[in-house]
């Protein structure tokens, strides 16, 4: 099966596992599977109408005596130690590393004894490891998602007053295409934004699927905005189109900034191609053109996010002679792919793991990690890059470790 998630309103925990438990999820199954790991909680459910669309809101009660704090590490033990199916606590793992990460860099401290305050609590558990144990009871192999809408104001939790998005959730949505609501309030919490950063494969316009059913998640805030507060999952089948093509053929819609110059510094061209990809730009690339008055110029193309384009187009004009940009949005297609470590002879080290139209696999060295043994090994790149391909390419997949996924690569 194939899910979409329609965040036009945010997404946190409770929508997220609402919108799932209203595609079908039993609550006494769901309540079954969570005791292997959990104990001591309620979980009511209940539908409420949101201008006037029925939905399902979640309400995990009876956890007066937990502790709302809890460290990393304590969670992690929690997952590890439990008896889980191998998927729900690979993914519910990552995203508390997620969290984590987040929050070590923004206080400074140590990933394992960082603190989970609000999302400490066993509510917080429920929401993340209950949402992974629907997809899996949906049969949800393929998560696609809308981008991300954020909302504005300021929030008040355990470290004071502070303005909307949180900074836990900037941090986790980095790299992911983000765009304004008319929101006045948090609409996207760290939870949520753990969750569709832990299961979605791309971001943009919903893919071609058979649509099967639809499922609805309430919010419990005011949000201010004209629209409701749920999160929307539409449940599908890949079409025979998808079937041929297979499912690591990713799609989304970008956008493309292109200009001229013919009076810029050579020398220019690669700062700017580094300040572009420093600011989120998919790809840059330079191409001879033939201007007015027959003089040779530079054309310079940007790939980036929707949410972005303000960003590039504001460089393109900052650090060049040019008085102004073109830009349109398009279709792309791309291959799915994630960084992972693999076995070899220089030890272990990252490569692409790229999975092709056929499903696939095949292994490419990345530049940086190739470059730097080389360098270290005095080798030519050349013998680097095809020792690395040799080994990584002969590795069961079973003994990678996975980082990342990078979803929206271009190189």
């Amino acid at each position: 099966m194939i899910a979409y998630f329609d965040m036009f309103s945010g997404i946190s925990g409770d929508m997220t596992l609402g919108a799932l438990m209203d595609l079908g999820v039993p609550a006494d199954w769901l309540r079954g599977e969570l005791s292997r790991v959990l104990t001591g909680f309620r979980l009511k459910t209940s539908q409420v109408y949101q201008h006037h669309l029925k939905a399902t809101d979640v309400v995990v009660d009876g956890v007066e005596e937990d502790p709302v704090s809890r460290n990393y590490k304590e969670i992690k033990t929690l997952i590890e130690n439990s008896s889980l199916p191998e998927k729900v606590k690979v993914n519910s793992l990552s995203a508390f590393k997620k969290i984590a990460e987040a929050e070590s860099i923004i206080h400074g401290k140590d990933i394992e004894t960082i603190h989970f305050h609000e999302i400490g609590g066993i509510d917080s558990l429920v929401d993340i490891i209950g949402s992974f144990l629907c997809v899996g009871y949906l049969g949800i192999h393929e998560t696609y998602a809308s981008c991300i809408p954020l909302g504005s104001g300021v929030v008040s939790c355990a470290h004071g007053t502070i303005p909307v998005p949180v900074p836990a959730t900037m941090a986790i949505l980095k790299g992911i295409p983000v765009i304004s609501s008319d929101a006045t309030t948090e609409i996207v919490t760290p939870t949520g934004a753990a969750i569709i950063a832990t299961l979605a494969t791309s971001f943009g316009n919903m893919p071609e699927m058979i649509l099967k059913q639809v499922g609805y998640g309430s919010g419990k805030r005011e949000t201010g905005s004209n629209l409701p507060n749920l999160l929307r999952i539409v449940l599908g089948e890949a079409t025979k189109n998808q079937k041929k093509h297979g499912i690591a053929v990713q799609k989304e819609t970008i956008c493309v900034v292109k200009t001229n110059v013919d009076d810029m510094n050579p020398e220019v061209s690669g700062f700017l191609m580094e300040i572009l990809f420093e600011h989120k730009a998919l790809d840059v690339c330079y191409s001879p053109v033939q201007m007015k008055k027959n003089r040779p110029g530079l054309q310079i193309e940007v790939m980036c996010q929707k949410a972005d384009v303000d960003k590039i187009v504001h460089i393109i004009l900052t650090q060049t002679p040019s008085i102004g940009v073109r830009y349109h949005e398009c279709e792309r297609a791309f291959l799915l792919r994630e960084t992972v470590e693999v076995e070899t002879v220089f030890g272990k080290l990252q490569v692409k793991k790229i999975t092709n139209p056929d499903n696939s696999i095949r292994f490419v060295p990345e530049y940086e990690v190739a470059k730097k043994v080389a360098k270290e090994k005095k080798m030519p790149l050349k013998d680097v890059y095809q020792q690395i391909s040799c080994d990584a390419n002969l590795l069961d997949p079973i003994s990678l470790t996975g980082i990342d996924t990078e979803y929206r690569t271009a190189q």
